[in-house]
């Protein structure tokens, strides 16, 4: 809206919510008033007022498809199932160290439409995160990079299948102005199942490689699927011939983010790590196997689709004890009772830290890695993590709490 404002742009806001200041209802009156609508990447396209606002022959654009018609600098867009948040304020954060007026925007939280007040973006960079729900339905969005970090199950209570979360993604692949792609293995596999060509000028980074430097132990690169998306950075930056020294060094210097997989405390022997960001299956995996000995794990949240038995018992291997919460708990104990393993339910974060607690034994980890959403009980998941890490710190602190 701010972008609207700054071009002297008039405009009604709906919101079925019902903000303060908005209207709460959009009906095909609404729709014949108004030859633009505006809206955010969490209407699906199948949406009543999508529906409606099309039928009346609207144009209805996505918030960084719309922004991006008053960009005059190049764009690079990180996509990807895991991973790609990190990565984006990574490239935006190096391209800095580069002597590159680069900002990180998009679905990392800082909106594309918020650079509306710059005074000149010729000479800009935007790095953009762009998620399956934002690349769905571009018209305008064209692209002079992109890097799609990698592809897994996820989204499938927004998508009929993983083929139709393949498709929305590959809008950005049909978006590029330039032969610039790099994509990590599991994307080229995912395009060849799907029937997908991959642009001869594509650059596939596999599983396998490894980073050319000694990765800081506290880094966020230490640990997958960042490892993996390092080297895809890498890529890039070679394919654009800036300096392997600046972006090692960026490494270095480049501070870890809150809620993704990081050591909270250890109290009592018992370590604590938060790995809230995990929000589908792949990343529960990926955090577990970081980690030798079996955990007690804090999972559970609302459903994004997929075979919640089946993710479970797949954690279940990797798990010591669970306690889970939010509303697939029921389900993901369905899976462990299949593995002949326990888990209990908790009716908040505090209660499954607490039993945690009670449990774990000298050495043990207590990680939350919830690998579901998680808005069923918290407005998102930086408010997930902080509540896991609350609840931590208000246990009774023994001798030698380090």
């Amino acid at each position: 809206m701010d972008l609207l404002r700054h071009y002297n742009i008039s405009f009604l806001s709906f919101d079925e919510r019902g903000g303060e200041n908005d209207r709460h209802f959009f009906n095909s009156s609404d729709a014949r008033e108004h030859p633009l609508v505006i809206y955010s990447p969490g209407f699906p396209q199948n949406h009543p007022w999508l529906q409606i606002a099309r039928s009346e022959g609207c144009l209805c654009l996505g918030e960084i498809d719309f922004a991006s018609l008053f960009w005059k600098g190049r764009i690079i867009t990180i996509t990807g199932t895991n991973g790609k948040t990190t990565l984006t304020e990574f490239i935006s954060f190096a391209l800095k160290r580069q002597g590159i007026d680069a900002l990180a925007v998009g679905n990392n939280g800082f909106p594309f439409s918020r650079l509306h007040d710059l005074k000149t973006t010729e000479r800009k960079v935007a790095v953009c995160e762009v998620s399956s729900f934002q690349a769905e339905s571009f018209h305008y969005f064209k692209t002079d990079g992109l890097i799609w970090t990698n592809f897994t199950e996820d989204h499938l209570d927004r998508y009929k299948n993983c083929e139709n979360y393949f498709s929305a993604k590959w809008n950005l692949v049909k978006s590029l102005r330039h032969s610039s792609f790099i994509a990590g293995e599991s994307v080229a596999k995912a395009a060849e199942k799907f029937g997908y060509q991959m642009p001869e000028f594509v650059e596939i980074v596999t599983e396998t490689e490894e980073s050319p430097w000694s990765i800081p132990h506290r880094s966020v690169f230490a640990t997958y699927p960042q490892r993996n998306n390092l080297q895809l950075a890498l890529s890039y930056w070679e394919s654009e011939g800036y300096s392997k020294t600046i972006l090692k060094d960026a490494v270095v210097r480049f501070p870890p983010r809150r809620h993704r997989l990081e050591k909270v405390v250890v109290i009592n022997d018992v370590n604590f790590w938060n790995d809230s960001k995990a929000t589908n299956f792949a990343a529960t995996y990926a955090a577990l196997k970081e980690f030798e000995e079996p955990v007690i794990w804090i999972g559970g949240g609302l459903s994004k689709g997929g075979d919640i038995k089946n993710f479970a018992r797949g954690v279940a291997d990797k798990v010591k004890l669970a306690y889970l919460i939010g509303e697939t708990a029921e389900a993901i104990a369905s899976g462990f009772n299949e593995k002949k393993k326990s888990a209990d339910r908790c009716e908040t974060m505090q209660d499954a830290v607490f039993s945690a607690f009670e449990k774990a034994e000298p050495n043990d980890i207590v990680l939350l890695s919830p690998g579901f959403s998680s808005q069923d009980m918290f407005e998102n998941y930086d408010q997930r993590g902080t509540s896991f890490e609350n609840a931590v710190m208000s246990l009774k602190v023994p001798l030698n709490t380090k």
